[in-house]
């Protein structure tokens, strides 16, 4: 009985057993030889031209297999770069300190054909520029130049004041000391007339206080401009014309 059961598992064996094909030359495979060079050989990626190849532009085909390997599960392949066709710089093209080739170097913020800076752009900022043309001694001459050409205006004499030859209201600010509000005069105590209705008749204080002096004032008010008898009608204030007199 056990010699039946070996003989039936022996026979089992041997169907599930499998040809492998030779190693050394079936499909899917390359013989071990081959397998030594290839691994020798620089390895390229693909879609990458051979060494030596100028790259000279863009290549579709190297784009093509590029995408091809990426979608497959791949690294893409460096692509060539894009060379593009630069014109020619201008040679009165703006440029800034170290131009290119081709561009000229300016010193001003105007640039004119050949790069001639043009009549009346100062380059006095251009530190170069300044040193190739002036010296101490020039300098030193310049200044006293213009130092020669300064004129001194004199003051000359205030142009009188033209118009009415009434009170002066500046001149009688700063002949008086006393506060706003302080009474200095008499006044009656009637009051006929209302004082915001007189002084509602005048543009200003000052044209105000003009009316005032010219009546009277400030010992007397006939036109009920300063009932508090400070000598200030309406809200005319001396206080500016002090403090400019000091």
């Amino acid at each position: 009985m056990r010699a039946k059961l070996m003989m039936l598992a022996a026979l089992g064996l041997t169907a599930c057993t499998q040809n492998v094909p030779d190693s050394g030359a079936g499909v899917g495979f390359e013989s071990y030889d081959s397998y030594l060079n290839n691994r020798s050989a620089p390895q390229q990626p693909v879609g990458t031209p051979p060494v030596g190849t100028p790259l000279t532009g863009f290549s579709t085909d190297g784009a093509a297999a590029a995408i091809n390997n990426a979608e497959n599960g791949g690294v893409a392949s460096i692509l060539p770069p894009v060379q593009q066709n630069v014109p020619p710089a201008q040679s009165g093209a703006r440029a800034r300190g170290n131009a290119p080739a081709g561009i000229v170097e300016t010193t001003s913020e105007m640039d004119a054909v050949g790069g001639v800076v043009p009549t009346g752009v100062s380059d006095e900022q251009d530190f170069e520029a300044v040193k190739a043309r002036e010296t101490i001694e020039s300098d030193k001459a310049r200044i006293a130049n213009n130092r020669a050409q300064y004129q001194v205006d004199q003051p000359s004499a205030l142009p009188q004041r033209s118009g009415t030859s009434g009170p002066n209201i500046v001149e009688f600010a700063i002949s008086t000391t006393h506060p706003l509000g302080t009474q200095m005069y008499k006044r009656s105590k009637l009051g006929f007339t209302n004082v915001n209705k007189a002084c509602a008749k005048f543009p200003s204080p000052d044209l105000a206080q003009e009316a005032f002096l010219a009546a009277g004032g400030p010992d007397r008010d006939r036109k009920g401009l300063d009932p508090d008898g400070d000598g200030f009608a309406c809200a005319w204030d001396p206080t500016p014309f002090r403090t400019a007199l000091n």
